[in-house]
């Protein structure tokens, strides 16, 4: 029987409780490694290009890999990608001529490894573990684009994987180099923001799969093939399903199987300075207090999550709200006054920004209150009579020395640290993993930060594994 034959929540809980990659939980952190040992990993020195393998090469993989020339510091030896010589790949294709040429990231790693010295992964959300997985293990740099993983457990294997073969780390949450970060980092340690106990992060712009019917109770049928993809490779590691062009070029995030929604997309962008400066970690709980149109395929037409993140030093405890959803807007405070369209932040890829509210977020503290954009969208004080009355005390903000990509080149060259290495961008995508769990089986979740388990819901746990590999792909889970 085909997947798309079989009821989606019996499939998942099949798949999630059968899976054999784990045990029996709560053992959902035990290492999964393997008899190889650490690659050794090659250290550009300064004034050498970095030989650069790129794994995705059209829409956002295509942008990553021209801001990736425009630094000067590569040399692109590879070019990967399950539709090479479609339309959307072909300039990039044209652009790097001497670049050799895959659809399959393994036949590139068997023929070139020892040419390669960092790899860009541009590909669908579910696809970025095997290929990370197995660059990490040849000590391979690694770029890998937001958010990191598509489940939980996945992510927690990459952060470990990272600390044992020392590979540069970064995760494609550009913004994370740019003025919010500085401004941020540079505003906390001021005590500017200090104590602060809920935020709102939205992002209300019309996405993918609105206007699909939430009634849909089967996969989209079948269809002939384009002559340029290799499907089984654009499957990767995930279950079947037969080829709709539903699921591809950018289609694939409107679904629970391949994508993340809104949340995976844009809350690496919104919540990622608010994450690591006011050290959130996990959450204790995950409740879904809105899902509007929710369904067992693809994401709700609207979502409002709270999540709860506890005391932490002498930080209070914070709640964080997720709104999307083009009506589904956060409360908005006396005195915020108008958001403009900021060019700080980008369209998303399915268009340009339509919304009310510019994606981004609103932070409240026990003295003050900041609105905030996305990406590297800096932070204001509101209302504006206590922005001016504020503006002497507000410390000065160093510039960004690099931008995200420069900053991962020369990390490979050991100049810099990049900004989002795993151990900082595997808590924050997990925090969306959580989020993601919670939107697909409509319930509250009670998480145990230390063990790493949803203690009140054995189902929405096994997600935290989620389905297993196809047979064949299994090898990835070890290292």
């Amino acid at each position: 029987m085909k997947q798309s034959e079989v009821s989606r929540r019996s499939f998942l809980k099949n798949a999630a409780v059968l899976s054999t990659l784990t045990g029996a939980f709560p053992a959902i952190l035990t290492a999964r490694t393997g008899a190889s040992k650490p690659a050794g990993v090659k250290q550009a020195s300064a004034n050498e290009k970095i030989n650069l393998a790129c794994v995705g090469c059209g829409n956002q993989g295509a942008h990553d890999i021209k801001q990736f020339a425009a630094t000067g510091l590569i040399n692109v030896v590879a070019l990967c990608d399950v539709d090479l010589g479609a339309p959307h790949t072909t300039e990039i294709m044209e652009k790097f001529p001497a670049a050799k040429h895959f659809k399959d990231f393994r036949e590139m790693f068997d023929k070139m490894s020892r040419e390669i010295d960092a790899v860009s992964i541009g590909i669908p959300d579910f696809a970025h573990f095997a290929v990370t997985m197995e660059a990490i293990r040849l000590g391979k740099h690694v770029f890998v684009e937001k958010p990191l993983a598509r489940t939980f457990y996945q992510n927690e294997l990459l952060m470990q994987a990272a600390a044992k073969y020392k590979v540069v780390t970064q995760m494609g949450n550009q913004g994370h180099s740019g003025a919010n970060y500085f401004q941020f980092k540079a505003w906390v340690d001021a005590g500017i923001i200090k104590d602060v106990t809920a935020i709102s992060a939205h992002m209300n712009s019309s996405r993918r799969w609105h206007g699909w019917d939430p009634k849909i109770t089967h996969f989209p049928a079948g269809e002939p093939l384009p002559a340029t993809l290799d499907w089984d490779a654009w499957l990767n590691i995930a279950q079947y399903h037969d080829y709709n062009h539903d699921y591809h070029n950018g289609q694939w995030r409107c679904w629970f199987d391949f994508g993340l929604g809104a949340l995976g997309d844009w809350g690496c962008h919104i919540l990622d300075t608010a994450h690591q400066f006011l050290e959130l970690g996990l959450p204790t709980e995950i409740n879904p207090l809105k899902l509007d149109g929710q369904n067992d395929y693809f994401f709700p037409m609207a979502s409002t999550l709270l999540f709860k993140f506890p005391a932490r030093k002498k930080m209070p405890a914070v709640d964080v709200t997720w709104y999307d959803g083009v009506n589904n807007l956060p409360p908005i405070p006396a005195g915020y006054g108008i958001q403009g369209l900021d060019p700080n932040i980008p369209a998303p890829s399915s268009g340009e920004i339509k919304a009310s509210l510019n994606p981004g977020k609103i932070i409240y503290s026990k003295q003050l209150t900041f609105k905030g954009g996305s990406h590297g969208s800096t932070l204001s004080i509101i209302p504006e009579e206590k922005a001016k009355a504020m503006a002497s005390k507000l410390p000065e903000v160093p510039e960004s020395p690099s931008n995200h990509y420069k900053n991962f080149l020369l990390a490979c060259k050991g100049l810099e640290k990049t900004r989002s290495p795993f151990e900082v961008a595997a808590p924050l995508s997990q925090v969306m993993n959580l989020g993601v769990i919670a939107q697909m089986i409509h319930e509250k979740l009670v998480f145990d930060r230390e063990k790493k388990i949803i203690t009140n819901n054995a189902f929405a746990n096994a997600l935290l594994v989620g389905p297993p590999p196809r047979k064949g792909w299994e090898q990835y889970y070890n290292y």
